[in-house]
């Protein structure tokens, strides 16, 4: 086990892209389509592939569709990055997800926040401790909520399944605190709100990021990350700044909007991967794609021009 928490501690201070999950004309997932998406993440050396992520819809899959994300992800992938499966749900069903994923050949489980109106915020950490528990590959925790204490953050870090943390609340103090408690864990502790805040948990303390526009530009998300590691802020600020009409765009009807602009980025590209399903925003404005088509074409022409 040793031998796999280095490996997977180590692509998670790289990049954790999310891949979006396509659909063809009658709804369903587009196999062909997910294929090729996750071979050219792969090619662009992405070093963590979270299959079924938040960016892959999870919430709206069945339990089967999330089993077929995590198949073609893994055989697509090809042993060429680091595929972490996505679970979550009753504890039952992340369970149950994690098994199979593992039988198919995921190299590790992420653990999605459990978003039971009713939990109680410990027993939201013992659900990543229980999941860790029963998972015969490493786990990644994502946790979603301020509301853990430290001790329960410290519980998790210590945990010898637990690879790391994908800590997506802009709580940076709190992260700062779970940082100086957990010095004596080798857990990792991962920006999970993408490349916009990435800067600022480097500087707390944090290495890697999730990314959903690696779907769309992966050469952008390595230069920020090369430039992160390298501790070179300004660049990283500059390279961000080119992209934070896209961000801000994803983060519109209270995030509604978070996977519609990556797809419909891609579509501009010349990639359809069809539209997201509700409750998620099926589709852009024409004010928003205008915005969207700008940073897009910009990006495009700085990326030819290097």
């Amino acid at each position: 086990m040793s031998k796999k928490l280095e490996v997977v501690r180590k692509a998670l201070t790289g990049i954790s892209g999310v891949p979006v999950t396509p659909y063809s004309s009658d709804g369903r997932i587009d196999t062909v389509k997910l294929d090729a998406l996750i071979t050219q993440m792969a090619a662009a050396k992405v070093h963590n592939l979270m299959a079924a992520g938040n960016t892959g819809e999870f919430f709206t899959l069945t339990l089967d569709e999330i089993r077929l994300v995590h198949r073609t992800t893994i055989k697509a992938a090809d042993g060429k990055a680091l595929v972490s499966a996505a679970v979550g749900r009753s504890l039952s069903d992340a369970k149950s997800l994690a098994s199979d994923a593992i039988d198919a050949g995921a190299d590790a489980i992420m653990g999605h926040h459990p978003m039971d109106p009713f939990a109680g915020p410990s027993y939201q950490a013992r659900y990543f401790l229980e999941l860790a528990d029963f998972c015969s590959v490493p786990v990644i925790a994502y946790v979603r909520s301020d509301g853990l204490s430290v001790s329960d953050f410290r519980q998790m870090a210590l945990h010898p399944n637990i690879a790391g943390i994908k800590f997506a609340s802009p709580n940076l103090m709190l992260l700062a605190e779970i940082i100086r408690s957990t010095r004596d864990a080798s857990a990792i502790w991962v920006c999970g709100l993408a490349e916009g805040w990435a800067p600022a948990f480097y500087a707390t303390g944090a290495r890697g990021f999730t990314s959903g526009l690696v779907n769309v530009f992966p050469e952008r998300s390595h230069a920020i990350h090369a430039a992160l590691e390298s501790a070179d802020y300004a660049k990283a600020r500059a390279l961000i700044d080119g992209i934070a009409d896209f961000e801000a765009l994803r983060t519109k009807y209270n995030n509604g909007a978070n996977v519609t602009v990556v797809k419909e980025a891609l579509g501009m590209l010349g990639t359809e991967v069809g539209p997201v399903r509700i409750p998620g925003v099926v589709s852009l404005n024409d004010e928003e794609r205008v915005i969207l088509r700008s940073v897009v074409d910009r990006v495009t022409a700085e990326a030819r021009a290097a």
